[in-house]
């Protein structure tokens, strides 16, 4: 029994079990390509911080009535602006356009007569008797032509250049005062002139007069019952004022100066500032220009010498005495256009700030009071078209420009007659310089373009 088991057991073959295959070995199934995985991409990382939200701002909340009044605001000022574009092209004022031409068109008249001696006795003018006849025509083209052009611009443009226009004359005026400036020019002790040798000069205190009055009119016109506090209707304009006019006063030119101080004063009265800061400002005015006059030296001598011209006439005297002959000469119908005497160099500046001693010469005093009546128009032409301008702006813009021109003249005619100690100051229109003439005529372009715009007058 044991043999046979054991050979059973012999017979019958092991079991093999299933040999597994490593797991590397083992058969993948096969996928399609559109199964397959794309590889994966490694990321980078940015070494920047990502932006942060920021949080969201509520709006204030209006009312309905708030919201409505805007609205009826928005759409006024837009009617405010399609009406002022169809009225700028209306017509200018005629009686004050005719009344600078004539004025400029006698003053060149007056120019070349009075003129002519000097010219042919100088010998920089290579003794041309024209010379400055010509060089001042050409300038009155040139004034004219922008004074028509500025004339046809809506002034309410001025605006966006009123500070820029500022901040530019203040910068020539501190070009001016830097010692040593090649572009500066000094004629006679003041240094008043920016330009290139004798081609082209002009005085960066005739800027500076327009650009305060285009810089106040815009400020103050923005403002109604805020001119009345001193914070906002007194401390900014004063500040203005006294640097500007400070500026000027150091070059020396203390007239011009006073034109500044003058005309920006004028404008902040007109705008509304308080009476009691008026009187305090004439007074301090009142106690500078006691200081300017009979402290600072460089006025002291033109004081005492304009009490009493004839205690030096050879000298400190001698402008105002032969200015004070010259008025005397001319007697009622004057001694002839042409036919002056004092011109042949005995009147100092008898085409430039003395030229007005002239007309009284040659025109007598018929022909010098028809001057200032044409003058004396003109000014109340231009406070006519501020009283009947469109809107607060141009008022403002025509009462600075035309206050200028009435404190210009009498202030001329002031010191030539000895009204007023003797200073440099010409007269508009009619003494010699040409970018004073272009800048003036530039100036009536002012007042011309808001003219154009001025509201319906009744007739008769």
């Amino acid at each position: 029994m044991a043999s046979r088991g054991s050979s059973a057991a012999r017979r019958e073959p092991p079991r093999r079990e299933p040999q597994r295959r490593p797991a590397q070995q083992r058969r993948k199934p096969v996928q399609s390509k559109s199964q397959r995985r794309p590889p994966r991409q490694q990321s980078v990382v940015i070494p920047f911080t990502a932006p942060q939200p920021r949080p969201k701002q509520r709006r204030r909340s209006i009312s309905r009535e708030e919201a409505q009044r805007r609205q009826e605001l928005r759409l006024r000022q837009q009617a405010l602006e399609a009406e002022g574009k169809e009225l700028a092209k209306g017509p200018v004022d005629l009686p004050f356009c005719l009344l600078v031409l004539l004025l400029m068109s006698i003053g060149l008249v007056m120019l070349l007569s009075a003129s002519f001696p000097s010219a042919y006795y100088d010998d920089s003018t290579k003794n041309n008797p024209a010379y400055y006849f010509i060089r001042q025509g050409v300038f009155a083209v040139m004034g004219v032509a922008a004074m028509l052009f500025i004339g046809k611009i809506n002034y309410r443009r001025f605006r966006g250049v009123a500070k820029s226009l500022l901040y530019v004359s203040i910068f020539m005026l501190v070009l001016v005062i830097i010692p040593h400036n090649p572009i500066a020019h000094t004629v006679k002790g003041a240094t008043r002139w920016l330009g290139v040798g004798d081609l082209f000069s002009f005085q960066p205190s005739e800027i500076a007069k327009m650009a305060i009055i285009i810089y106040f009119s815009d400020s103050i016109s923005k403002k109604k019952d805020l001119m009345r506090s001193f914070r906002y209707g007194i401390l900014p304009y004063a500040a203005v004022l006294v640097a500007t006019a400070g500026l000027v006063a150091i070059e020396p030119h203390l007239s011009g100066a006073i034109l500044i101080l003058g005309v920006g004063a004028a404008l902040m009265l007109v705008g509304g500032i308080n009476w009691g800061w008026v009187l305090g400002a004439l007074g301090a005015a009142g106690s500078l220009l006691y200081f300017a006059l009979f402290i600072v030296g460089y006025n002291t001598s033109r004081i005492q010498y304009w009490l009493n011209p004839w205690a030096d006439m050879q000298d400190k005297g001698y402008q105002l005495s032969q200015s004070l002959i010259t008025i005397g000469s001319g007697g009622l119908l004057g001694v002839g256009l042409g036919k002056s005497r004092q011109k042949f160099r005995f009147l100092p500046e008898e085409h430039n700030d003395f030229i007005f001693a002239i007309i009284c010469e040659e025109l007598g005093l018929i022909g010098a009071s028809i001057i200032m009546l044409l003058f004396a128009a003109l000014i109340l032409r231009g406070y006519w078209i501020a009283l009947h301008s469109r809107d607060r702006f141009g008022s403002l813009l025509v009462i600075g420009v035309t206050t200028l021109i009435a404190m210009q003249t009498f202030l001329n005619i002031g010191v030539v007659t000895g009204l007023l100690p003797t200073t440099g100051i010409s007269l508009p229109f009619f003494s010699y310089g040409g970018t004073a003439l272009s800048i003036q005529l530039a100036e009536m372009g002012v007042v011309l373009s808001v003219s154009r715009q001025m509201k319906p007058t009744k007739a008769g």
